[in-house]
């Protein structure tokens, strides 16, 4: 299982080209930031980077081989809509968005921790 999570977050920064498109959900529909990024999913998700591999590509605000957490924080704003798409993205895996070294799929994470590494992951900012 430790080895899965070696690419995890690296699918996470090949979002965009399979299929899923950046979501901005503002006005009525939109939850705040803070609404969705709970201190107790933002504490488990860190949890779950920091007992895997994730760190042997990204780096919390530099790039490594993927990009900075905080990077992905800027990039994609902290919207549940935002939160699904990306954590699909670290199950399935993808390429391109942030360049040409693709990020493998991690189908044996959960929806749910997939989520949590990503509601972290967008706290970075």
């Amino acid at each position: 299982m430790k080895k899965s999570f070696v690419f995890l977050i690296c699918s996470v920064f090949a979002l965009g080209t399979s299929g899923y498109a950046q979501t901005k959900k503002t006005g009525k529909g939109a939850k705040p930031a803070s609404s969705v990024l709970s201190p107790a999913d933002v504490a488990k998700g860190k949890a779950l980077i920091t007992k895997s591999d994730c760190f042997a590509c990204h780096k919390p605000t530099e790039k490594l081989v993927g990009p900075a957490y905080s990077d992905v924080a800027k990039k994609y704003p902290a919207t549940q809509a935002n939160v699904t798409m990306l954590a699909k993205k670290v199950i399935k895996g993808g390429s391109g968005v942030w360049g040409e070294i693709p990020m493998a799929p991690h189908p044996s994470v959960t929806q749910a921790d997939a989520e949590k590494i990503v509601k972290y992951i967008l706290s970075t900012k």
